[in-house]
């Protein structure tokens, strides 16, 4: 029996050279895979805040990680300043997904928080559970444009924060090619941040709409997916799991439903 997604025609906007573990399973699948990559992640301008804590580890109560971008850029940054991984056992480390959480392991730092979802709610909810966050120092490990509504929350509920940004995202460059088979017509747009979804709209201009409303929309979380409902976006799934597998897994019960 052929897979659900044979034949159909799959976008991922992720950033180039993040997409090969998604472009193999949709291959695998016999899905179409169109690579229009929406974002591009890039070195920061200046290091001195992250660097700043990283130096100071030990005062923390808690470091956050919520993507394995966050993890690999905080990790070469502890390289370049010769410090090891293991300064992070030194303070109770929260991992956001189950994708994030493996690659922190696979440094060798132990996890003492994966929330069950990506949400402000369910990360409070976890920290509330391992004592008072009241007087506690946490270290917000996040892209530039990260909202701001886990911070908000801890500060509000007396904890006192450092948001730091590890890396940021500049515009993606698709080429004419990807522009093409994407008016072409596609069966489906992943969209795997809310960084995708801003920037899609902006590489398409007036016709990010129109050619996402002839398609179905996929998103790898609620975040993600409110985004795209807050910029127009008709949302047809969300993963349950905020991983490639489980957008995969996502994506073959949508074409079942068809």
């Amino acid at each position: 029996m052929a897979h659900p997604l044979a034949g159909k025609r799959v976008v991922a906007t992720r950033a180039e050279g993040q997409t090969a573990e998604f472009i193999a399973l949709l291959r695998e699948a016999g899905a179409v895979p169109i690579i229009f990559p929406t974002i591009e992640i890039v070195p920061l301008d200046d290091y001195s805040e992250l660097d700043a804590a990283l130096g100071r580890l030990p005062d923390y109560d808690w470091a956050i990680f919520t993507s394995i971008n966050g993890v690999k850029n905080v990790m070469a940054r502890m390289q370049a300043l010769g410090k090891s991984p293991a300064d992070f056992n030194l303070c109770n480390v929260a991992a956001v997904g189950a994708s994030t959480e493996a690659v922190i392991r696979d440094y060798g730092i132990n996890i003492a928080l994966r929330p069950a979802e990506y949400v402000a709610e369910a990360i409070m909810a976890g920290l509330a559970e391992r004592g008072p966050i009241s007087g506690k120092r946490f270290l917000l490990l996040r892209v530039d444009t990260a909202r701001a509504v886990l911070r908000d929350q801890l500060i509000a509920a007396g904890g006192l924060v450092d948001e730091v940004a590890v890396y940021r995202t500049a515009l993606g460059k698709p080429d004419a090619a990807a522009f093409t088979e994407l008016r072409k017509g596609v069966d489906v747009i992943t969209f795997t941040s809310s960084s995708t979804v801003r920037n899609f709209l902006t590489l398409l201009g007036d016709e990010a709409l129109p050619v996402a409303n002839r398609a179905q929309i996929a998103c790898i979380g609620p975040i993600t997916a409110r985004t795209a409902r807050e910029h127009g976006l008709r949302v047809d799934v969300v993963a349950a799991d905020y991983t490639i597998s489980g957008l995969m897994r996502a994506l073959k019960e949508l074409m079942r439903a068809k």
